[in-house]
């Protein structure tokens, strides 16, 4: 899906990536609110059918449960202090807080920002197999040298409608959640010590606000190049495409009859490009437990496959973020890789 943004790397390694989702929001990564690594905004609920109010506490629920998936795709590692000699490799596990501000499109040709500010706690496990490590979610399939095959995760929170004037009356966009397999293929070295690296992740869309239903598949390849300073810093740029199938399409920029007016005739949305997406993220620590980040993404729905829709107010849109995590407890034995 379209992730609502694509935050940083919170650590020295990869979402060296922002989070990522096909909204736009925190690739949740994508985000998307993939909390400081990638990002994407929510899926409309399906259009056709009034959508029926769930009480509070529902929402609440459906926003832990993004959260909790766009954490667990971004990277919150723990750092150490300048000057300390680090242990070798990581924690095993971790448990910390991370709290941040994002700044949003709500979704891919909108005209309107979706303003958040959240404060989650996140669990990183960094087991052979098994891992929550901000970058798988689930399983480790295969690992060599060159590729890793996994299941990820991401999220996006919704915007209500009667925030966004381009789909007032319409059903609104509900809080995403993202789940699929990623191919990740190692690509070598690139300047100034920096590694490239090709993403491939395809994953269904659910529609947590609306009993999981789903709402489509996403396909989100991205070309990312990372690197690590001797400073400390931590950063990450990255350029990609987001693809829907005709039913996360119609999500974002199907107008049913129904719901048609004088200025936002029906239309029917077809399957293909959903935004072009460039983003770039930052990340340094602190101390030994705290760590800076900062993301920012901007997507474009030049050429699109659904850039007539109605619901199209502007070609380009842009998701900035910063935020600060920080380790309460991590394991004194060390993750094999």
């Amino acid at each position: 899906m379209p992730q609502l943004f694509t935050p940083p790397p919170i650590t020295a390694g990869p979402l060296t990536e922002t989070p990522t989702g096909v909204c736009g929001g925190s690739r949740a990564t994508s985000p998307a609110v993939s909390c400081a690594r990638r990002g994407a905004v929510g899926v409309a609920a399906a259009h056709g059918a009034a959508r029926v109010t769930t009480p509070f506490t529902t929402h609440v629920a459906a926003c832990v449960a993004a959260c909790a998936a766009l954490l667990a795709s971004v990277a919150v590692a723990a750092q150490t202090a300048p000057g300390q000699t680090p242990p070798a490799g990581k924690p095993l596990w971790e448990l910390g807080a991370v709290g941040l501000g994002v700044s949003q499109q709500a979704y891919p040709g909108a005209d309107q920002q979706v303003n958040r500010a959240l404060v989650l706690p996140y669990f990183l496990y960094r087991g052979p197999v098994l891992r929550a490590d901000g970058e798988t979610l689930g399983v480790r399939a295969l690992r060599t040298p060159t590729l890793e095959l996994d299941l990820g995760a991401s999220a996006s929170l919704g915007s209500s409608n009667r925030a966004l004037e381009a789909r007032r009356g319409m059903p609104a966009l509900g809080t995403l959640v993202e789940l699929g397999p990623r191919l990740k293929w190692h690509l070598g070295d690139g300047p100034a010590g920096a590694k490239w690296r090709a993403n491939f992740p395809l994953r269904a869309v659910f529609d947590v606000s609306d009993s999981f239903a789903q709402r489509g598949l996403a396909f989100e390849p991205e070309l990312v190049l990372d690197r690590s300073t001797s400073h400390g810093w931590s950063w990450a740029a990255r350029a990609g495409v987001v693809a829907g199938n005709r039913r996360l399409n119609d999500t974002f920029y199907g107008v049913a009859p129904a719901f048609a007016t004088a200025s936002r005739p029906a239309y029917e949305a077809r399957s293909g490009l959903i935004a072009l997406r460039l983003g770039a993220s930052a990340s340094h620590p602190l101390g030994p437990d705290w760590t800076f980040f900062t993301f920012a993404r901007v997507d474009s729905v030049a050429g699109a496959a659904n850039r007539s829709s109605p619901l199209v107010r502007q070609t380009t849109g842009t998701t900035v973020g910063a935020g600060l995590s920080y380790t309460f407890l991590r394991s004194e034995r060390r993750a094999a890789d």
